[in-house]
């Protein structure tokens, strides 16, 4: 009956041990920044790991009056593109503790 107190104990220091590392994992990523670009570099922005807008860039030439639909698009495009890479980076990062649990 004790030994398996034992077991217990062991288990759930690798679990908090476990649960150190994935936190300073993740606080790791949330200080990377991960740059988002429209197509010709006409918007730039700047994502931090846990999802913060830093930085939006605006090229003067996607500045057309009569077709603000254009930028906005161009805006969504670089957002996009920097959270997938947030996403993919946590995914790299955080999967590793992930797998086999559904």
């Amino acid at each position: 009956m004790m030994r398996g107190m034992g077991n217990m104990q062991n288990m759930m220091k690798q679990m908090k041990k476990m649960q150190a590392q994935m936190s300073a994992e993740q606080e790791a990523l949330n200080e990377q920044t991960f740059e988002g670009t429209a197509p010709d570099d006409m918007v730039k922005v700047t994502f931090t790991g846990d999802k913060k807008m830093q930085d939006i860039t605006i090229n003067p030439d996607a500045v057309d009056p009569d077709d603000v639909d254009m930028l906005q698009d161009l805006v969504l495009a670089a957002v996009n593109d920097a959270l997938g890479k947030v996403d993919a980076q946590t995914q790299s990062t955080m999967g590793k503790y992930t797998k086999g649990l559904k």
